[in-house]
């Protein structure tokens, strides 16, 4: 009776939409994956900080990390309601995926790319890295390599070098199949996923460096500066998760401060460049600052009192 059920389930799958068939492949490895928004690299569902604490969250919010999963069945049930891209949860997924990016637009010409950060670096260390799953992403390219046993690596934001972030617990990747105003993500190098090599796994987790300098601002009011660099302390000393978690700190703090901006006492761009700084120190990705602040000040803005605004 079971062998007919799975000959049937397997000749669905070559029906299935693409993306779809894209969730089922990553969880088949393994890897619990989430819905993103269609066409985006945003998890579908409920942000941390509009939580209605009823449902699947009574007991807390859940992460998109904690909402992850390999069910067939909840993947199905997903992916039949709209054209979700796939995101997986690398952490769960036992991952460490390297992600190179490429130069941004404002900087000078010459500046390394994640893919020339990465050469040096392992150039520097006198190391080769092993082949291993590549994923070619709509900006550059992912590295998929098999966590350290007994070792929680999270997420990091250029600790590697310039345009080199990695994802592991508190973070996600785009799957291939999946597309974006940007592009396709596509398996560049269908190999095994390789373990991440150990004198990799010594930087990223040797002891942080000296504290971040605080951010020091030179535009705006006296009130609206020290203000600023008082709400980007307190974002850089935020830990994951939590009604205190970095997501929500980072919105009440980017409200606090968009006051500011509502009352002409700073520009906007000062600010928006100082939160997400601070920010993405935290380990969040820069997508995710960019987001959040911008729906922080925005909806401050448009909600300033004329009193207030003037």
């Amino acid at each position: 009776m079971t062998q007919p059920t799975d000959n049937r389930r397997d000749d669905h799958r070559a029906l299935l939409p693409d993306l779809l068939t894209a969730a089922l492949t990553a969880a088949e490895r393994g890897w619990p994956v989430i819905p993103l928004h269609p066409g985006s690299k945003r998890p579908a569902g409920h942000a941390e900080r509009a939580c209605p604490g009823t449902g699947r969250c009574a007991g807390g919010h859940r992460t998109p990390e904690e909402r992850a999963t390999t069910d067939p069945d909840l993947i199905h049930a997903a992916w039949a309601q709209r054209p979700y891209n796939v995101g997986i949860a690398t952490g769960p997924a036992g991952l460490l995926v390297i992600d190179l990016d490429p130069v941004k637009a404002e900087e000078p010409e010459g500046a390394p790319d994640g893919a020339t950060s990465l050469q040096a670096l392992c150039e520097r260390a006198g190391q080769v890295l092993p082949d291993t799953y590549r994923v070619r992403t709509a900006r550059g390219e992912h590295l998929y390599f098999t966590a350290p046993a007994g070792v929680r690596l999270k997420c990091s934001v250029d600790r590697l070098g310039p345009h080199i972030d990695t994802r592991a617990w508190g973070g996600y990747v785009v799957a291939p199949g999946s597309t974006t105003l940007d592009g396709t993500y596509e398996v560049a190098h269908d190999a095994p996923v390789a373990e991440l090599p150990a004198w990799l796994t010594a930087l990223l987790t040797e002891p942080d460096g000296p504290a971040p300098v605080p951010v020091r601002v030179h535009d705006g009011t006296r009130a609206a500066r020290t203000a600023l660099e008082r709400e980007c302390a307190v974002i850089a000393a935020a830990t994951e998760g939590g009604p205190n978690g970095r997501n929500n700190t980072l919105h009440r703090s980017a409200c606090k401060v968009a006051r500011f901006v509502a009352w002409g006492d700073i520009p906007r761009h000062v600010v928006e460049e100082a939160i997400q700084g601070a920010g993405e120190a935290t380990g969040l990705p820069p997508a995710e600052c960019r987001t959040t602040i911008r729906s922080a000040l925005d909806w401050v803005i448009a909600h300033a009192t004329p009193r207030e605004a003037a």
